[in-house]
């Protein structure tokens, strides 16, 4: 299908930043489909895919990261995009299902019950006690007569408390003892303890969707000057948006163009995989890269921490030997030169460099961005897995791999995909600069061919969704990339209500 956009489709695509040519290639990809990451092996400690640091590396790691942040700049990026509906979403089937009569409640909702046997124990127990009395409504005597479809309405909707509407990021999650924490508060805090700067600055930068925007700098207005006089730092936190240039055409099942009821093409966002342009912004030698939901309180982030310096130790080295490499390439390019420099490459960077391989191949091999990526062990927790794969040019490379990339109608993939042993919590530390300190385009180093297509409803019609390549996986499929184990306690996702009842997150 050729897309011929007319005068008014062309004014539509100048306001989102669009060219007909990118809308065509995504037409393209609806109709073609992505191809199936090729998976080679799982990236796992005993092939050398993955390092584990025993205590005097981490230890070492430290000292790097700390020695270095003397004269680099350090930031936290949080992608926070995104209301909180899916965290609720077996409270929303129960109470559009539930009229006062089960036959066993216990068994035809586990969750629900879970959640109101422990009600007391949520850090929004206190608001939703309050909400529910300015409407001199008692919650106990609700509770006592089980009527608990007007307690989760009063909980979730956005007259009321308005958790559903609300992003993660302003959800109450933690308590300690009279005060309460939001993600966004646990992030300010944890990002005090690894991520000052030397001028005692502490900056995070949270992407968000357009419709929260208030409500976060509502928050930060409440919060801010708290925050800096408890932990001696001065905050400087910014927000963005996903791009509208990032976003991507709907089509029907025939691959043909939506269009609204005034005619106008139906456009949807690119999924995460679109804030690798909000990161490309950031200007900082070292960014953190941490999911808004991934949270410890207080008495459980010694770990983190320790973990995130060894992290960033890690970078730092990195970037130093691949920046020397390059350096010494613009010096001399000898043979012998060049097969050290390679050796260096391979064992340190864990780049596969090709045999014989010259000067010029070499350069685009280190000049690149660099991340380094905690993996956790597998426990069946949800989560793309770190993998060599090959690409389409033949090239072996360390990628995070989802589910849905992988061909698991292939025996073979599907075998090498079950002997995956860790996961990826996204736990990320990264350089974006190049060894002239100049930033990369970061666009310049993402898969195309890693995208997702997905079907959805909206009314009575299907559409056809994509994605762009996920912000961890296709995204950064071309930079340098290490693996490192990390314990568990570093992860500690939020993706149901009813995950703020592990242990992890209880008063401590």
């Amino acid at each position: 299908m050729v897309f011929n956009p007319t005068e008014a489709d062309l004014e539509q695509l100048r306001s989102l930043g669009l060219e007909p040519r990118v809308v065509q290639q995504q037409i393209d990809n609806f109709k073609q489909g992505f191809p199936r990451t090729h998976l080679d092996q799982a990236a796992t400690p005993a092939n050398g895919g993955i390092i584990v640091l025993d205590d005097s590396a981490i230890a070492r790691y430290e000292r790097i990261y700390r020695t270095a942040t003397r004269n680099m700049r350090v930031m936290k990026f949080v992608p926070a995009s995104g209301a909180a509906t899916r965290m609720f979403k077996d409270l929303y089937s129960f109470s559009s299902t539930y009229f006062g009569v089960s036959g066993n409640f216990d068994k035809e909702f586990p969750e629900v019950k879970e959640f109101l046997s422990n009600l007391r124990s949520f850090a929004f127990y206190n608001d939703l006690k309050t909400c529910m009395m300015q409407s001199d409504l008692d919650i106990e005597e609700y509770m006592g007569r089980g009527d608990y479809t007007t307690i989760i309405n009063f909980l979730l909707k956005e007259q009321y408390l308005g958790y559903g509407s609300l992003p993660k990021a302003l959800l109450k999650f933690h308590r300690y003892g009279a005060l309460q924490r939001t993600p966004l508060e646990e992030h300010i805090v944890e990002g005090a303890m690894y991520a000052r700067n030397t001028d005692g600055t502490v900056r995070l930068h949270f992407t968000i969707s357009p419709e929260h925007r208030r409500a976060f700098r509502k928050k930060l207005g409440e919060v801010k000057h708290y925050y800096e006089s408890i932990l001696g730092i001065k905050l400087i936190i910014t927000f963005s948006e996903q791009k509208h240039y990032t976003d991507i055409i709907a089509v029907d099942e025939q691959n043909q163009p939506l269009r609204d009821e005034e005619g106008r093409l139906v456009f949807r966002p690119g999924g995460h995989g679109a804030l690798i342009e909000n990161l490309g912004e950031q200007r900082a030698d070292i960014i953190f890269v941490k999911n808004i939901d991934n949270v410890a309180p207080d008495w459980l982030k010694h770990t983190t921490i320790i973990y995130k310096q060894a992290l960033a130790g890690m970078l730092v080295e990195a970037r130093r030997t691949a920046h020397d490499a390059l350096r010494e390439l613009d010096a001399d390019t000898d043979k012998r030169t060049l097969e050290r420099i390679a050796r260096t490459a391979r064992e340190k960077l864990r780049i596969a460099v090709p045999e014989d391989c010259d000067a010029d191949t070499l350069r685009g091999l280190l000049n690149r961005p660099i991340r380094v990526c905690g993996m956790v062990k597998n426990t069946g927790e949800p989560g793309g897995g770190p993998f060599y794969t090959i690409d389409t040019q033949g090239r072996r490379t360390l990628q995070i791999v989802e589910a849905a990339q992988v061909n698991h109608r292939d025996p073979q993939q599907e075998a090498i995909f079950q002997t995956s042993t860790h996961f990826n919590p996204v736990d990320l530390v990264c350089c974006t600069k190049d060894y002239r300190g100049r930033y990369f385009k970061l666009r310049q180093f993402v898969d195309p061919a890693t995208g997702f297509i997905s079907k959805k409803t909206k009314g009575a019609q299907t559409l056809k969704s994509q994605e762009l390549p996920g912000l961890w996986n296709g995204a950064m499929a071309g930079w340098i990339t290490l693996f490192v184990e990390v314990p568990m306690a570093t992860f500690n996702p939020v993706k149901t209500v009813n995950d703020l009842l592990r242990k992890e997150h209880r008063e401590g």
